[in-house]
């Protein structure tokens, strides 16, 4: 059992943070660290031994032995390989040595890990480069104490095949578009713009015994049968609850292992489903923040394991109540600590604001089948479009005051007058009056701004938020440019700038105003509406494949390094795959789960009412009850049989097919509806047999009984 410390004292020790590299590093190589890090200059390899040796000394005393390059591979989870510290000696002794080339650089076998054709199964060599913008940290278990080195994983012939290479390339473009454009608006002393992101994490939890009893959790994380019980998420009264204290011994676990690592855990709270929760971070940079969402999940996962618990991280583990995403907080930050999305008091006067603004409005409209791409995983197809999450059509919530600004600008051509909110009078003498927002805000919208943020509801929970923020970094990038290039063109000074700035700002309104929507995203008469906008409604995963590689994408990508077509092209074959590989896992799963458990469990019933009926009947007394529902489990064991054959046969066709983007449409067209084909007298038939002899927990069970 550790020492009891505090918050302060635990919140980020096992990092090789800025304090720790402050302490122990000598002044010029800390200084050069430093410029890298803030600055984006190029790393000086000389001082990577001084920083090595300084970052072994102090895993050492941590208590690690070996240390691993921890990279994101495109399987959107982690990937290490663990080199013990040792090097032998002549004496038979070893000494504990860690180089700046074993710093900087690792060998990983590149042809085992997913890379769309880049790379031939014999082209073996890959590498992993030292990220010196994020941490270090120790990773701990009961097994093992690690030092993990955040690394970029490239091809011997230098293609990105991981999720963080091309994310720096991105905040890198939006950096230099940023920075120019702030530079032609007068502001000279801004270095670098950095994107902030705050992921919020949506869970479930379960009790382990229970998880452990249903394969389709085991093998796919959600279920694939189950019927509703008789209370779901109808109360309310699960959001924001009273925390459990099974479930508040978890949370507690987990804020300090986050802490810990760094991680900024702030806010956590029962969630609408029953069993769900979440945890938002505080905002930190894109980089940074994307890998401590994927340490974050990592670390839900181990502290549940200890606890008895699992935790569900699928988007919809479970049909008929809420699925789980994570809402992408993202804004514009400059070096100087600027907040470029910040409206201020009055944002109709704030024309940097405004010109910003407009530039992303633009970029959202332009490449709304990119950013739809960006949140779809086969998880997340059962999760948008319902009524619990943003539809699969890409708008922007702007809240009513900048929505009049916005109407001032495109009708009157400027813009004279903001709202503001009005005091909260709560009609009790003994409460606080205080002044409301000047927005409501909207929890239908894909794309909402709220306040000094915009916030990308779709993502869903098990993504990687790399995915997301690459798109939407570059897209931002390739409006800055344009209107960069624009303002290039004024021949005059500052206020001829500001005058064409202001102009541009009302046509990008103008024309991009379309997908600006602030009702209600769930509503029929919006999917209508949105279509005589002409907004793409774009409702799967496999339909959404295919914008990664238009002409456009491929242009601007190429335009700004972030892809290369050939990486593109990749990541499509990629994804088609990882599509084809989940239903096909899931529709095995249906079918063994159904030919070796559920019909056997439902015959093993059957015969025991009809025998249960053929004794009555000898007694003389009335079997009308037992007999009707003989006859409904009869029916409904037919259906499910005949479901399995279908099912069955549908996926042997799928598998033989050669085209992986074809099979992936098969799977999604066809082999889907089979699977719900199954589900469906299954959840029946559920009803119907007794719960002890159902061979599995119920809904019930999973959701009710933690």
């Amino acid at each position: 059992m550790s020492e009891k410390r505090s918050v302060s004292e635990m919140f980020g020790c096992n990092v090789f943070n800025d304090s720790v590299m402050r302490e122990r590093l000598p002044k010029a190589v800390y200084k050069d660290l430093k410029k890298t890090i803030e600055e984006g200059t190029e790393l000086n390899p000389a001082i990577a031994d001084v920083v090595a040796n300084e970052m072994k000394e102090w895993a050492l005393e941590k208590g690690a032995t070996h240390f691993t390059h921890w990279f994101q591979p495109m399987t959107g989870v982690t990937a290490e390989k663990h080199d013990a510290f040792i090097a032998p000696t002549e004496n038979g002794k070893v000494l504990l040595e860690f180089s700046g080339k074993e710093l900087i650089k690792g060998e990983p076998d590149a042809s085992s890990f997913p890379s769309g054709g880049l790379r031939a199964t014999f082209e073996a060599r890959g590498y992993t480069a030292w990220d010196c913008t994020s941490p270090a940290f120790i990773k701990e278990t009961p097994d093992s104490t690690i030092l993990c080195i955040p690394t970029a994983f490239c091809s011997y012939t230098g293609e990105a095949l991981d999720k963080k290479t091309p994310l720096l390339r991105s905040m890198q473009a939006l950096d230099i578009q940023a920075t120019r454009l702030l530079h032609l608006l007068g502001k000279k002393n801004v270095k670098n713009v950095n994107t902030s992101v705050g992921p919020e994490q949506e869970y479930f939890l379960v009790d382990k015994e229970k998880y452990l009893q249903r394969k389709d959790l085991i093998f796919t994380g959600r279920t694939l049968f189950g019927a509703m019980p008789p209370k779901g998420q109808e109360m309310d009264d699960h959001y924001f609850g009273i925390i459990r204290e099974r479930i508040g011994k978890f949370m507690k676990e987990l804020n300090e292992e986050s802490w810990k690592l760094g991680i900024t855990a702030k806010t956590q709270h029962n969630e609408v489903a029953p069993a769900q929760h979440e945890l938002a971070p505080i905002y930190a940079s894109n980089n940074i923040a994307t890998d401590h969402n994927q340490l974050l999940m990592e670390t839900m996962r181990r502290v549940a394991e200890r606890q008895g618990l699992k935790c569900l991280l699928h988007e919809k583990p479970f049909q008929g109540i809420n699925g789980s995403g994570k809402h992408n907080n993202w804004s514009i930050v400059t070096n100087t600590g600027k907040n470029l999305l910040e409206p201020g008091d009055t944002p109709h006067d704030n024309q940097q604001f405004l010109l910003i603004l407009s530039a992303i409005i633009k970029a959202v409209d332009e490449h709304a089948e990119l950013l739809r791409m960006a949140a779809s995983t086969p998880g997340n197809d059962h999760r948008l479009g319902a009524n619990e999450a943003p539809p699969a059509i890409i708008s922007i919530f702007l809240g009513e005051q900048l929505e009049d600004v916005v109407k001032q600008l495109v009708t009157r051509g400027e813009a004279t007058r903001s709202k503001h909110g009005d005091k909260l009078a709560s009609g009790v003498h003994t409460l606080p009056d205080f002044e409301k927002d000047a927005t409501d805000r909207n929890r239908t919208s894909p794309f909402a701004f709220t306040g000094n943020k915009f916030e990308f509801r779709m993502v869903g929970s098990t993504q990687s938020i790399s995915d997301p923020n690459v798109v939407l970094n570059t897209i931002v990038a390739d409006a800055l440019s344009e209107v960069c290039d624009e303002l290039e063109k004024v021949d005059g000074d500052l206020q001829d700038v500001m005058m064409e700035a202001h102009e541009l700002t009302k046509k990008m309104l103008t024309d991009h105003q379309r997908v600006i929507f602030n009702g209600d995203g769930y509503s029929e008469a919006w999917v209508k509406e949105a279509e005589r906008r002409g907004l793409p409604n774009i409702r799967s995963m496999v339909e959404a494949i295919p914008a990664l590689i238009t002409e456009k994408s491929v242009k601007m990508f190429e335009k700004f390094g972030v892809f290369t077509k050939a990486e593109l092209e990749s990541r499509v074959e990629i994804l088609f795959e990882q599509y084809a590989q989940t239903i096909n896992i899931e529709a095995l799963a249906t079918l063994d789960i159904a030919k070796k458990q559920i019909v056997p469990a439902v015959m093993k019933y059957q015969k025991t009412l009809a025998d249960s009926v053929a004794v009555l009947k000898a007694t003389g007394m009335d079997t009308g009850v037992q007999e009707s529902l003989l006859g409904e489990i009869t029916e409904n064991l037919k259906k499910l049989y005949t479901a399995i054959g279908i099912l069955d046969s549908e996926t042997v066709k799928a598998q033989s097919i050669g085209e992986v983007n074809e099979q992936a449409r098969f799977y999604h067209d066809v082999v889907f509806g089979c699977m719900n084909a199954v589900r469906e007298p299954a959840d029946k038939l559920e009803m119907l047999v007794a719960k002890e002899d159902w061979p599995m927990p119920s809904y019930g069970d999973l959701i009710f009984e933690v």
